[in-house]
């Protein structure tokens, strides 16, 4: 598309670095193609880079190939932050980047939403003001920083509002525009379904759970992690099991009564992991995201932590905290297996047009606002 005379266009710069970042960066990229004022570049900071993984992503997302790969890779938190910094300085230093975009809440985030603000580029946060009150969560250090820097505030639910007004940002800036992450799985849910990926396992749909776990505090604690293979093992009794898992979080957890009603698979791409989620009668996670995929679904989701940034998954979806309380667990599996598990409802604007809210709202006149981070000026050095 063309912008028409007059028209002010804006080169904006969309940063995703692990696979969540490409869920919710998708319908982003999208909605931003139907604006002729909105010109969009993506950068990959390969912070979770497998090549056969990113092509599957891209494919299942009908995302565009990235205009830019930092290659960052894993390492410590502070090397993989400083990684994204130093490579995404250049890449930015050396065009014209009239917004830089951010989403989420991984390390890329954080690493790429300080070197905007240090450059004088305003930052857009996509899914801001989410807070679990937990500072040994790295997440929740990176969203807490990202959002001490950031010019505008794309809100998921009702309490990053809440959160960001608190934290002392101006109204103007916050926006509650609903959940990219659906805008996602609204776009994909057919072709998902149609996959049946329950067939390639032997199961029928609705009689089988979903697990997946990474978080450091469950798989990283050898005390707790037993306790939950065995919780595990005892439910897949009752209910098969699918555990997409990883292969860090496989070596820690050894057998898992491999052969038994646990069936492993490797990691899955978007469409297949939907697929699997969308025909479930359970699931069991640690991830912040699936607990607000299942409650679009209508799904009872169990969630091995104590404290959730997304709390209206809790009021008003499927979700319930179950913490390390594995008997806890067990008796809500119960209640889901006999009909009793409440029933959750979709919340407000979780309606798979997020996206095109924020698109909206960047290619507006009223924007000058932001003229509280630096102005650039390419004709001098940065350098300090």
């Amino acid at each position: 598309m063309t912008a028409r005379r007059g028209d002010t266009v804006r080169d904006l710069v969309v940063v995703v670095g692990a696979r969540p970042n490409f869920v919710k960066a998708a319908p982003l990229v999208s909605a931003f193609a139907r604006h002729p004022n909105l010109r969009t570049r993506i950068v990959h900071t390969g912070q979770h880079y497998d090549e056969a993984m990113s092509r599957s992503f891209l494919r299942d997302l009908s995302l565009p190939r990235p205009d830019a790969h930092l290659r960052v890779g894993s390492g410590t938190h502070g090397l993989q932050t400083g990684r994204v910094m130093e490579r995404l300085e250049a890449y930015l230093d050396a065009r014209h980047v009239d917004r830089l975009v951010v989403v989420g809440d991984v390390n890329s985030t954080m690493g790429a939403a300080l070197t905007g603000a240090k450059l004088g580029i305003p930052v857009d946060h996509v899914e801001a003001g989410l807070r679990s009150g937990d500072r040994s969560m790295p997440e929740e250090i990176n969203r807490i920083v990202t959002d001490s820097v950031a010019s505008r505030f794309f809100v998921s639910e009702p309490s990053g509002v809440r959160n960001l007004l608190q934290e002392g940002h101006p109204r103007s800036r916050i926006h509650h525009v609903g959940n990219v992450m659906i805008d996602s799985l609204v776009r994909a849910l057919p072709r998902a379904r149609a996959r049946a990926i329950w067939t390639s396992l032997g199961l029928s749909v609705r009689e089988y759970g979903v697990v997946t776990l990474h978080r450091p505090a469950n798989v990283d604690d050898p005390q707790r992690l037993e306790s939950i293979r065995r919780a595990l093992v005892r439910v897949a009794g009752r209910c098969p099991l699918v555990f997409p898992v990883h292969p860090r979080t496989a070596h820690r957890l050894g057998r898992l009564a491999k052969g038994g009603a646990v069936r492993w698979t490797v990691p899955l791409g978007y469409l297949d992991f939907l697929s699997l989620l969308s025909g479930s009668r359970l699931v069991i996670t640690d991830s912040g995201g699936i607990q607000e995929e299942t409650t679009y679904l209508g799904i009872p989701c169990l969630t091995l932590r104590s404290n959730t940034e997304r709390p209206i998954t809790v009021e008003q979806g499927t979700n319930t905290l179950v913490g390390a309380d594995m008997t806890l667990l067990e008796r809500l599996i119960e209640e889901v297996l006999s009909g009793a598990y409440r029933r959750g409802r979709r919340p407000r604007l979780w309606d798979g047009r997020a996206a095109e809210r924020i698109a909206r709202i960047l290619a507006g006149p009223d924007l000058a606002e932001d003229a509280s981070s630096p102005a650039r000026d390419p004709a001098r050095g940065r350098r300090s």
